[in-house]
């Protein structure tokens, strides 16, 4: 049972405009390579994101 339907809500989320970035390291760890859906990121594409954003929430 796929209790949180997280490669679904990622579809959903992407197929409704959004991106996902993924942290070389989140993806070592999980000994991926990263997909379509859920790219390899740098830190150039953070400081896109940030440089780019009118806001930006800290969700730690």
């Amino acid at each position: 049972m796929d209790r949180f339907k997280v490669t679904e809500q990622m579809q959903t989320l992407v197929d409704n405009g959004g991106d996902i970035f993924a942290c070389g390291n989140c993806l070592k760890i999980r000994q991926s390579e990263g997909s379509e859906v859920c790219p390899l990121s740098t830190m150039k594409d953070l400081y896109e994101i940030v440089k780019e954003s009118d806001k930006v929430i800290k969700l730690f």
